[in-house]
């Protein structure tokens, strides 16, 4: 069974499954998920918890001896494993198959691991979870989702945010959810009365804001400036190196160049799927792309010290430029 985070409670509540994989690389929701899973085990008397740090290939035989182990009172076990990597190797896969195969009923066997790749969601053991027990994948919650998810969680805590409130406390925990849940206790604690303004958001909650490369180059494709200035600024406040906020960009110029070349009959070039994109090409036609091959240059020999000037001030006048918004005339690097 594969199971969303909406229905994870619905299907504790028919019943306990004998196994329980939750991937994901959100710590607060990760961790709600397992708790929730915790708590109905507790509750159906699987009283002791066995928790198992997996950091090599050397660990699984004792994971192995560990579930085989029966209780000295005889009670029931929870059998927790945690593997950050999410990559258990072959010998791990099939200690965990082996595992899962074998499993007495006695036990729930609970795995937390980080995010999967495609290739992870296709393995052996991945299948064995959802087949014997069940699978909860936890994605992020981009920005479009994010106001709609604070809503939520402001009505559970009792508060009633503004439009433009919830607006503010998104934009300052893009990225780090542990963080808006936070604040939105602190906003508890400050508004007992349960209606929360901008002012008091503003006067309350810290810029918490987590970004990556990734949302970079795509905010500055889909023409959102402020956002991808924004990003650009975190990343910098962040110590991110700025080759990887310049490849992140160069990566989308090449994508949206792709984008409008024309193709011959039964030709067909590859394009990665992505809102971000789409949006772009609305544009693309118009974008002046030797100019922007230049300031990314400009950028890199900066970032190198080939150039005099401020590498992350030249690629933010590439951001907006990506954007569709014209900035300062520009000088090939080699010149």
């Amino acid at each position: 069974m594969k199971l969303t985070l909406e229905g994870l409670r619905t299907s504790l509540s028919q019943g306990l499954r004998p196994a329980y994989l939750i991937s994901g690389d959100e710590p607060l929701l990760v961790s709600e998920a397992a708790d929730a899973v915790r708590e109905r085990a507790r509750g159906a008397g699987f009283d002791e918890r066995d928790v198992y740090f997996i950091e090599r290939a050397a660990d699984w035989p004792d994971v192995l001896a560990g579930a085989n182990n029966l209780s000295l009172f005889g009670s029931r076990k929870l059998l927790e494993l945690r593997l950050p990597s999410a990559k258990p190797g072959v010998a791990g896969a099939k200690a965990i198959v082996q595992l899962l195969d074998r499993q007495a009923s006695d036990t729930i066997v609970l795995m937390l691991t980080g995010r999967l790749d495609r290739d992870g969601q296709n393995a052996s053991w991945v299948k064995a979870f959802a087949t014997l027990g069940a699978w909860l994948p936890i994605w992020p919650i981009d920005a479009t989702r994010l106001p709609a998810w604070l809503a939520t969680r402001a009505r559970a805590a009792g508060l009633e945010l503004a439009p433009d409130a919830l607006a503010f406390l998104a934009e300052r925990c893009e990225g780090n959810l542990l963080a808006a849940q936070q604040e939105l206790e602190k906003l508890r604690l400050l508004a007992p009365q349960g209606q929360v303004s901008l002012a008091a958001v503003q006067a309350a909650v810290a810029d918490s804001a987590r970004y990556d490369v990734y949302q970079l180059g795509e905010s500055a494709l889909a023409g959102d400036v402020a956002r991808a200035l924004r990003i650009l600024a975190g990343l910098r406040g962040e110590g991110v190196e700025p080759t990887l906020a310049l490849w992140s960009l160069a990566r989308e110029i090449h994508s949206l160049w792709q984008a409008i070349q024309p193709q011959g009959p039964g030709q067909r070039t590859w394009q990665r799927a992505s809102v971000a994109l789409e949006q772009g090409k609305r544009r693309a036609h118009k974008l002046p792309y030797a100019e922007l091959t230049e300031r990314a240059a400009r950028a890199d020999r900066m970032i190198k010290g080939l150039m005099p000037g401020d590498a992350w001030d030249e690629m933010a006048l590439l951001v907006s430029e990506l954007a569709g918004i014209r900035t300062l005339p520009v000088v090939a690097a080699w010149r």
